[in-house]
């Protein structure tokens, strides 16, 4: 049924509602024995009421296109996790810094001194008894064949003396110019010089050293 139709029956269904009420509004008032004037408003406003024509049936829309299916969206993956670090304690500052305290200098004790090196025992090979084995070498060192041959001269000598106190060794520093002469003189200090030997710092015989000159002289 068009809606024009559906309109137009209900618009009549309700006229005809409208006036059986009013007939039985009119029957109870007569009934009721209400007054007559009454009834004819009644009357008089059901008769003027006025029926609405139809509108005009509109025309016909044509049925709206079938929707489209839309893809969903493509699946998002979620944002990692963002780990956030605990903010870092307040930094505390110190506005007035204090002096650092002065270093404590630790002075060591002097340390005690060292005891005094006891004194020296070294000393050199000293002549013994000189003017005895000098004159022995001048008169019973004398070569014979120098003598013989009328030989005279000075012969300078080095000697050796052992921690015994005897010449190890001699050598001749200064010739007298014969080598008999020279010879005769290491030969007779080997055999007839005698030292006190020389001394260590700790005062222990030890070898040393001695130089004189020979005077060979005829009579």
């Amino acid at each position: 049924m068009a809606y024009a139709d559906q309109e137009m029956n209900g618009n009549r269904i309700t006229s005809l509602v409208i006036v059986a009420l009013i007939h039985v509004v009119i029957g109870y008032a007569l009934i009721s024995g209400l007054a007559i004037s009454a009834v004819k408003q009644v009357v008089q406003r059901v008769t003027t009421v006025d029926i609405e024509e139809p509108e005009p049936e509109p025309e016909e829309l044509p049925p709206p296109p079938p929707e489209q299916e839309i893809a969903p969206p493509p699946p998002v993956a979620p944002p990692p996790p963002i780990s956030i670090a605990p903010a870092p304690p307040p930094i505390r500052t110190q506005v007035n810094i204090p002096p650092p305290a002065p270093p404590v200098l630790r002075v060591p004790p002097p340390a005690p001194p060292a005891p005094p090196p006891p004194p020296s025992l070294a000393r050199g090979a000293q002549r013994d008894n000189y003017n005895r084995w000098a004159s022995r070498i001048v008169n019973e060192g004398y070569p014979q064949r120098a003598i013989r041959r009328e030989i005279q001269g000075s012969v300078g000598v080095s000697v050796v003396v052992d921690a015994n106190g005897r010449v190890s060794s001699c050598s001749v520093t200064s010739s007298s110019g014969e080598s008999v002469l020279d010879e005769g003189a290491c030969q007779a200090m080997e055999r007839y010089a005698r030292y006190d030997p020389a001394l260590d710092a700790a005062g222990n015989p030890t070898n040393g050293r001695d130089s004189l000159t020979i005077v060979y002289r005829l009579n």
